[in-house]
């Protein structure tokens, strides 16, 4: 019941997927003796136990914020470095993988409403030459199919070359701090054929957001981070959201990141918070705050960013095969959740990292969510919590 969103399919690195999931975890046990509850944090009571049991589970730690209307609830769990027994904080920076995605799609939309683009311009008209070889043709893919990753190119990360060197133990330690362009990552790609004739079906690929990035310099002149950064994270104030391009640490406040590095979830277990995220370029290298992020999708769906055309066709949606509860639009994940109700967002995870927004039609109610771990933990019953309750 979930939309494959992996950096790499073949570890257990999750950029895992999404809204849709399972029922609510069962409760951690009873609390101990205490204060009552406050009336927000009562409202949130299914949520903290969701949490409380992917700490169980074996994640190192937790961090969420949940808005809902002009309330904010915030909780933490477990620890933030498992050699110190540092707890997380509800404002720790992090990397957020391929939510990266739904922020690169809200600037080519922007840019579509302003005239410079259509989304049925064809890749090459933009990087004439770039897709090309082994069955691979820009001139029959266009922007839209890159956003809804229905253009049938190969998924980058899914190289296994690409993998061990990148996302298993050996190789990762060796090449954590590479500096990978946007045209390599492609050109990786371009070895392998396409999985489908652009348009006809639906699979997800890291490759489709890389080129979305360059399609934005192509048409503006200024890298995807400048235009992100001028054009959502500024006016909306994010002051805990940044594109690292190649630096490879993680702003204060922040917390450990581990990772198994395995293509298993058991083994040792180790500190990947150093990496240079242009391994995962405008596919997935955003660092955020949960608090950010709720502002980012609350602005988002209430029609902030975007004009209401455009956010129509962001949220025009093409199924995700084997899975009926979800389905994908331009950059944004449309799930509907057991109880009912129904949620967009997106999930994104990167070594060591593994988080989800989802937020109501409306705005009004979002929920952001991170684990310090990418082997483990059950995201979508903590979504399934917040929205649905106990």
């Amino acid at each position: 019941m979930s939309v494959r969103t992996t950096l790499v399919a073949a570890t257990a690195l999750a950029l895992s997927a999404a809204l849709a999931g399972p029922a609510p975890a069962a409760p951690a046990g009873p609390a101990p003796a205490g204060p009552a509850p406050t009336a927000a944090e009562a409202g949130h009571r299914a949520t903290r136990k969701a949490i409380e049991a992917a700490i169980e589970g074996g994640v190192p730690g937790a961090t969420a914020t949940a808005r809902d209307g002009r309330s904010t609830w915030s909780a933490t769990a477990g620890v933030g470095d498992t050699r110190t027994g540092a707890p997380r904080s509800a404002a720790d920076r992090y990397r957020v993988g391929s939510i990266t995605k739904t922020f690169v799609a809200t600037v080519l939309l922007q840019l579509e409403a302003e005239g410079r683009l259509s989304l049925d311009d064809t890749v090459d008209r933009w990087l004439p030459g770039v897709v090309a070889g082994h069955g691979n043709d820009g001139r029959r893919i266009t922007v839209r199919q890159l956003l809804n990753h229905t253009s049938g190119l190969f998924n980058y990360t899914a190289d296994e070359d690409f993998g061990r060197t990148y996302f298993l133990k050996d190789g990762f330690f060796a090449h954590r701090y590479d500096t990978l362009t946007p045209a390599g990552l492609v050109a990786i790609a371009m070895k392998h054929e396409p999985a489908f004739a652009p348009g006809t079906s639906w699979a997800y690929s890291n490759t489709n957001y890389v080129l979305a990035g360059m399609v934005i310099k192509a048409v503006t002149g200024h890298s995807y981070a400048q235009e992100i950064t001028d054009r959502v994270i500024r006016p909306l104030h994010l002051t805990g959201t940044s594109l690292p391009g190649t630096r490879t640490t993680l702003p204060r406040p922040s917390s450990r990141a581990y990772s198994k590095l395995a293509e298993t979830t058991t083994g040792p277990t180790y500190d990947v918070t150093a990496l240079n995220p242009s391994m995962a370029s405008s596919a997935g290298e955003m660092i955020s705050t949960s608090a950010d992020l709720t502002r980012f999708y609350g602005a988002l769906l209430s029609g902030r960013l975007l004009p209401a055309h455009q956010l129509k066709e962001m949220k025009t949606t093409t199924p995700v095969p084997g899975d009926p509860n979800s389905a994908y639009g331009l950059g944004l994940i449309d799930a509907t959740l057991p109880c009912g109700v129904h949620v967009w967002g997106h999930d994104g995870g990167i070594h060591g990292s593994s988080s989800v927004a989802a937020t109501t039609p409306d705005g009004r109610h979002a929920l952001a969510l991170n684990f310090n771990a990418d082997w483990t933990g059950d995201k979508d019953a903590v979504v399934v919590a917040e929205f649905c309750g106990g």
